[in-house]
């Protein structure tokens, strides 16, 4: 339904969906409730501003339950006029005049970012006390962060798809720096400076696009560039491929990734993992969205564009891992933020494919049936290391017999480990690669199917080598360091728990996957 009430037929005066903009909104009010709390509470008392932020994420969650049945709902909806007639710019609300639309596609990237959101503020609980980092602007800036995160899938216009964004990135920036050891101001740096040179980038595509197509909303504007006269396809086929950057930079695809491994070091460990999750959902989202509708009419150029970026991606990514030595500080964190930049490429094929698949259904629901795959398993290999890390450290090597000291964690990321690798029992990660690489065939991309098998043989070796050490002979000093069956603080156990058991259900039911990202492959 579209939600578009006017007083009268010249009137630009509309009601609001409220139902619709659920999700964003109660983060953004949580966010707020969260920064006016903290000026009012004692020291002692500001832990409860980490459950505010966990309750305010969960009911974000559960706004989405209204959101599942029934036709998209839309608003912020313009009208034509022209001629004096009184109707939408468009027929239906995925593709036309309205500036938030609230269909299947922005309901599973809102639950991936919402979810990814949550885990993180579970993860980070422990995290906050430990650092001794300042904790109402820590959970003001990830609320907001998230905010952003929710709001991104659901944009129909380029403006608002900027600024949500924006809105998204930001609060990240700040979020990295507030690690005060030097790293994170470090990181932040180079993450904010790389992150603004993409934002101008796409600013400038923007207003070109704008110039050639004369519209901002994604459907007028792939109508617009479909009958743009011919001395404007220039700037506007310019305008998409600049556009695309600042996407392109969110999702870390090569040559955009050279912020992820000393940003990630940098961080605080749980921010890492909602970078590497909720960041990178966000900006496949709007790369989504910018392709499949508003530059549908140059399909194949992007298509081919984005072939190419996912196989330098996956292949930069897992050769970046492959070189990782196990010894050095922070190896493992290093190592995922390299595995994550594979990972991109991987989620980078189905929206390659889509520029051959007019309908672009399946390649779609490949995307969001691997992102939540990925977001689940990521997050849950983020906790292990969080876990191992408050007593020993987080080289690989300090994994070595860690199932000797802690079967469960090390249970755990080892199973977490198999499904980024894609093998047996992590049957949801090999299930998510097949429906990807099921994908790039159906749409005619044979080389691209044959790099992205490649490129899952190379990961094998740094997945399995690490997973090795976990079983390996304990070493008698990190034994000592981390203790024999030391207690986790319940938040720890909480994230492994939330996330060990939703990859145990999804390998078990896999199909599980496919029913809430709406693919229809098998």
């Amino acid at each position: 339904m579209t939600s578009l009430a006017v007083a009268n037929p010249g009137s630009l005066i509309q009601s609001v969906d409220w139902v619709a903009i659920a999700p964003p909104l109660i983060a953004a009010v949580a966010a707020l409730a969260v920064l006016v709390t903290d000026l009012f509470l004692p020291e002692r008392h500001k832990k409860w501003l980490g459950r505010l932020t966990a309750a305010g994420l969960a009911l974000a969650l559960i706004a989405l339950l209204p959101l599942t049945g029934g036709s998209p709902r839309a608003t912020f909806c313009v009208r034509n006029v022209a001629g004096g007639t009184d109707t939408p710019v468009t027929s239906g609300p995925a593709a036309g005049g309205c500036s938030y639309v609230a269909d299947h596609f922005a309901l599973v990237f809102q639950l991936l970012a919402l979810g990814g959101a949550l885990i993180a503020a579970l993860l980070s609980m422990h995290t906050v006390d430990r650092e001794k980092l300042p904790r109402g602007e820590y959970w003001f800036l990830l609320l907001s962060s998230a905010t952003g995160a929710a709001l991104l899938p659901a944009s129909r216009d380029l403006a608002t798809m900027v600024i949500a964004l924006e809105v998204a990135s930001l609060p990240a920036f700040a979020l990295v720096a507030l690690r005060r050891d030097g790293r994170g101001a470090e990181a932040a740096l180079k993450f904010f400076v790389s992150s603004v040179t993409a934002t101008a980038v796409m600013l400038l595509g923007v207003g070109f696009v704008y110039a050639a197509s004369g519209s901002l909303h994604l459907g007028a504007v792939a109508q617009g560039l479909e009958h743009a006269p011919g001395q404007l396809k220039p700037l506007a086929e310019a305008g998409a491929v600049l556009t695309l950057v600042g996407f392109a930079f969110k999702v870390a695809a090569v040559p955009f990734h050279f912020w992820v491994p000393d940003t990630y070091t940098g961080a605080p460990l749980p921010v890492a993992g909602y970078l590497s999750v909720v960041g990178k959902a966000a900006g496949l989202s709007g790369l989504a969205l910018a392709t499949t509708i508003a530059f549908r009419p140059y399909a194949h150029t992007w298509g081919l564009a984005l072939a190419v970026l996912a196989a330098a991606t996956m292949s930069v990514g897992n050769v970046g891992a492959l070189r990782q030595r196990f010894d050095t500080r922070h190896s493992a964190v290093r190592l995922l933020a390299w595995s994550s930049v594979g990972q991109a490429g991987y989620l980078l094929v189905p929206l390659a494919a889509a520029g051959y698949a007019p309908t672009g259904a399946d390649p779609l629901g490949a995307t969001a049936a691997y992102a939540l795959i990925y977001g689940v398993v990521n997050l849950g290999a983020f906790g292990v290391v969080a876990a191992v890390g408050r007593r020993a450290g987080t080289r690989v090597d300090d994994f070595r017999g860690l199932f000797a000291r802690n079967r469960w964690t090390a249970l755990a990321l080892a199973f977490f480990l198999l499904c980024l690798a894609g093998l047996p029992p992590g049957v949801i990660g090999l299930f998510g690669k097949v429906v990807v690489f099921r994908a790039a065939v159906d749409a005619g991309l044979g080389w691209l199917a044959v790099v992205m098998a490649v490129n899952v043989v190379v990961a094998l070796y740094y997945y399995l080598l690490w997973t090795a050490r976990l079983f390996a002979p304990a070493d008698p000093e990190a034994a000592v360091a981390e203790g024999t069956g030391a207690r986790l603080p319940v938040s720890l156990t909480a994230t492994l728990g939330l996330t060990a058991s939703a990859a145990v259900v999804l390998s078990v039911a896999p199909q599980l996957v496919l029913r809430v990202a709406g693919g229809s492959l098998f």
